[in-house]
């Protein structure tokens, strides 16, 4: 595991578009075997968590973000996990060992597989996790890290995260301090 930090994209900058494969089609209600942009969106704040299955500060991190995405998604704010680690030298990440991950955590939001790391790459997406947050117009609101635990150290509940919603949902900005993700590089090819 190479230790590695977010890459503070700018503020403001609009969501890339994707179209990519779900693993767990049940989740959000939508048709098909594919999800995009501006599906999800459909105009309403979106939260990108670039993730993984093995990945231990992801680990650390999924029971409190299947927690905040439920809370959240009840109040019209969207989220999606894109996975785009290489599943042949990582296997743990293959389509399918999504698609099992987000049925033994119950995702309630869908799992996207980034195969080719395009999407990865647009977002600017350095580790797992790596958090963005669009507004409803799909601009950047906020990026970096869910909280300030680690692994073995502390417990997660997203307070970041929770906070940089709060905001955005009441003023339709987010003012706080942003600090950047940390966790394990994206496993390129």
């Amino acid at each position: 595991m190479a230790l590695t930090y977010s890459r503070m994209t700018n503020l403001g900058d609009a969501a890339p578009a994707f179209d990519l494969p779900v693993s767990n089609p049940d989740a959000d209600g939508l048709e098909g075997s594919t999800r995009s942009l501006v599906q999800l969106a459909d105009g309403k704040p979106l939260v990108v968590i670039f993730m993984c299955n093995h990945c231990p500060f992801v680990v650390h991190i999924e029971d409190a973000v299947v927690e905040v995405a439920r809370t959240w998604l009840s109040k019209g704010v969207q989220f999606v996990g894109i996975s785009s680690n290489d599943a042949r030298q990582y296997p743990a990440d293959s389509f399918e060992n999504m698609a099992r991950r987000a049925a033994e955590k119950r995702y309630p939001f869908p799992y996207l597989y980034d195969e080719s790391q395009e999407i990865a790459v647009a977002y600017g997406a350095e580790c797992t996790p790596d958090i963005f947050v669009y507004d409803s117009y799909l601009k950047l609101a906020y990026r970096g890290r869910f909280d300030g635990t680690r692994p073995g150290q502390g417990h997660p509940d997203g307070q970041d995260l929770v906070q940089a919603l709060e905001e955005l949902t009441t003023d339709g900005f987010v003012s706080m301090l942003q600090h950047p993700s940390m966790g394990c590089n994206i496993k390129w090819r």
